[in-house]
C-alpha cells in the first residue's frame, strides 16, 4: 500500500495550506537566528553549533515541503490563484530559510566573533530582520481567508494592514542596519581587517533576509491585485 504524503493530501482542497506550512518551516529556521547570534557574541560555540545543526535540519524539512509542493501543484485553470504566482511565492519564502542556513553555516565554519561593543546592536538588528519574516508569515496565514472571500471585502483591508506592518518592520531593519554599520566603522581599526570585512558581509546577509521577507509581502499584494 502506497502511503500518501501529508503534503499531497493537503492538495485535495487547495494549494494554500501547503504554502502556509512551508512558510511556517521557513520561519522556524529564521527564528533561531537571534539565539545563534547571542551564542556567538558570548563565545558559546557549542550552543551556536547546536543551533546551526537545528537550522540545517529545519531547512532540509522546508526543502522537502517545497519539492512536494512543486510536484503536486495542479496545472489547472480552476485553482484559486495562478500557478506561476504560487511558485514565485514559494521561491521567495524558500530564500529566507536558505539565508538562515547560510549565515549559521559560514559563521560556524569561520569561528566568527562579534566584538562586545557592537554585540547588543548586532542582535537587535537580527531580531528586526526576523520580525520582518514573521510578519510575512502572518500575512501568508491569511491567504486561505482571502481565497474564501474571493480576494474581496474587508479581508483585503486586514491583509493590507499586515503588509504595511511588514514594510515597517523591514524599514526598522534598514534603520538598525545603518546604525550597526556606523558602530562597526567606529571600531573596525581595533580588530583584524578580515574579521571586519566578514562581519560587513554578515550584515549584508541579515539585511537580505528582511528584504526577501518584504518581497513575500509584495508577491501577496500582487495576488490581491489580480
Amino acid at each position: 500500500m502506497v502511503r500518501e504524503s501529508p503534503i499531497t493530501s493537503m492538495f485535495a482542497g487547495s494549494p494554500v495550506k501547503p504554502l502556509q506550512q512551508h512558510m511556517e518551516k521557513v520561519c522556524q529556521c529564521a527564528n533561531r537566528l537571534p539565539d545563534f547570534f547571542r551564542a556567538i557574541a558570548a563565545g558559546d560555540y557549542r550552543q551556536a553549533e547546536s543551533i546551526q545543526r537545528s537550522v540545517s535540519a529545519m531547512e532540509n524539512e522546508a526543502d522537502e515541503f517545497k519539492q512536494e509542493l512543486r510536484m503536486n501543484l495542479p496545472n489547472t485553470l480552476f485553482m484559486p490563484m495562478p500557478r506561476e504566482q504560487i511558485l514565485d511565492l514559494v521561491r521567495q519564502q524558500d530564500k529566507i530559510a536558505n539565508i538562515a542556513r547560510d549565515i549559521t553555516g559560514i559563521m560556524i565554519g569561520r569561528k566568527a566573533e562579534i566584538p562586545a561593543p557592537i554585540a547588543p546592536l548586532f542582535v537587535a538588528f537580527v531580531e528586526c530582520a526576523v520580525e520582518a519574516a514573521n510578519q510575512a508569515r502572518t500575512a501568508i496565514n491569511e491567504l486561505d481567508e482571502l481565497v474564501e472571500t474571493g480576494f474581496k471585502g474587508r479581508q483585503i483591508d486586514i491583509v493590507e494592514e499586515m503588509i504595511a506592518r511588514l514594510d515597517r518592520a523591514e524599514h526598522k531593519a534598514d534603520q538598525t542596519e545603518r546604525e550597526l554599520r556606523h558602530a562597526l566603522f567606529r571600531i573596525e581599526n581595533d580588530y583584524p581587517p578580515l574579521n571586519m570585512m566578514f562581519l560587513y558581509r554578515v550584515i549584508d546577509w541579515v539585511g537580505k533576509l528582511a528584504d526577501v521577507a518584504q518581497r513575500v509581502g509584495s508577491r501577496l499584494q500582487m495576488l490581491m491585485a489580480r
